[in-house]
């Protein structure tokens, strides 16, 4: 008898049910300040698992590292200062928010199972320098992953779904995957990095439809050296520019990332695209706003889009807002925690940010 061999069971990952060690985004809370806060309370509130936001912790030196500014040696002694502290908390399941971050543990944990000798170097190192030591995590997952692995007990709560109000159609949805989460260690992503469905899974699970274009695994245009290197910027935004033509002739409603690079890039450079080109990829001149996992979780649970953060965004989201029939106060837009009204940003010469319906 010849058994079938299943190859989808070998782009699976196994993604922790509960108990989880959380590291921040060092960028993350910069670009888009409201999607931690939002992950931390659905996990919390939403599907009552726990998670510990650690006040001791720091950078992964990500962004250094793969800029080659911060050798390999300080990043793995940094990383494991961060397994201490997980360590101390007697908890077993490590979650970086970042994708740079996931890329970076993983393989720092990868380098150490291939070398041990890495591995007694870093302890020594930290010991040294701090008099810590650290367990390496028994799973190493992203947040997208968790939400993703909860997809269908979010939909039970949630108040909205990826559905035109007004149409009844599905909305068009492009998924956009961080490279550092699919391709350097593909085995660690849900579906690899030849079928990626954390993302994916989420927008059908919750009733849009994902669109399928030429450059659907292109680069976000980020690249550490393309944009950190003033130089080589133009490398980056013709990046954006060749995924932004290729997904406009589908006409999202909206591109959906897991990394917070992606997100940040696909979002300000469509603004500096219509600066130097006087080019927008949608049909009123507002550009297609680009959202968080966990900013696009909140909005269908049925939070304010303020608290979420969308005020943040260069690309504005109120024509998705109004597709998804979500109420909202636009006075409420730019007035603070304190409730006090902190101004308006000056508004582009092209790129469209008032919404009139």
């Amino acid at each position: 008898m010849t058994r079938k061999k299943h190859y989808w069971n070998e782009y699976q990952k196994e993604i922790a049910d509960d108990n989880y060690f959380y590291e921040r985004s060092c960028i993350r809370q910069s670009f888009f300040p409201g999607s931690e806060t939002t992950f931390l309370n659905i996990l919390r509130n939403e599907l009552g698992k726990s998670i510990l936001d650690d006040p001791n912790q720091h950078t992964c030196t990500g962004i250094g590292y793969h800029s080659d500014v911060v050798q390999f040696d300080t990043t793995m002694t940094v990383c494991a200062r961060l397994f201490s502290l997980m360590t101390d908390a007697g908890l077993k399941n490590y979650v970086p928010s970042c994708v740079t971050s996931f890329g970076v543990f993983t393989e720092v944990v990868e380098t150490w199972q291939h070398f041990p000798e890495e591995l007694e170097k870093t302890r020594n190192f930290l010991r040294k320098a701090t008099g810590r030591e650290f367990n390496i995590p028994e799973n190493i997952v992203h947040p997208s992953d968790i939400i993703y692995k909860f997809r269908k007990e979010l939909k039970n709560k949630m108040k909205y779904q990826l559905v035109n109000h007004k149409t009844g159609e599905p909305l068009k949805v492009v998924e956009h995957i961080g490279c550092h989460y699919g391709k350097i260690f593909s085995k660690h992503a849900v579906g690899g990095a030849e079928f990626p469905q954390v993302l994916a899974g989420m927008i059908e699970e919750w009733g849009g439809e994902v669109i399928d274009y030429p450059e659907r695994r292109h680069c976000c245009g980020f690249g550490f050296r393309q944009y950190l290197v003033m130089a080589n910027r133009g490398y980056s935004v013709a990046n954006t520019k060749k995924k932004f033509e290729s997904m406009e002739p589908y006409k999202p409603d909206f591109v959906l990332t897991n990394c917070p690079g992606c997100t940040m890039f696909m979002d300000r450079w469509q603004y500096t695209i219509a600066e130097m080109e006087g080019k927008t990829y949608d049909d009123k001149g507002m550009g297609i706003p680009v959202l968080t996992y966990e900013e696009l979780a909140g909005l269908l649970l049925g939070y304010n889009p303020w608290d979420l953060g969308f005020q943040i965004h260069q690309v504005q989201v109120e024509p998705l807002l109004d597709k998804l029939g979500i109420e909202y106060d636009p006075e409420d837009k730019f007035v603070g925690k304190s409730g006090r009204f902190l101004g308006k940003p000056e508004k582009p010469e092209i790129l469209k940010v008032e919404y009139n319906g």
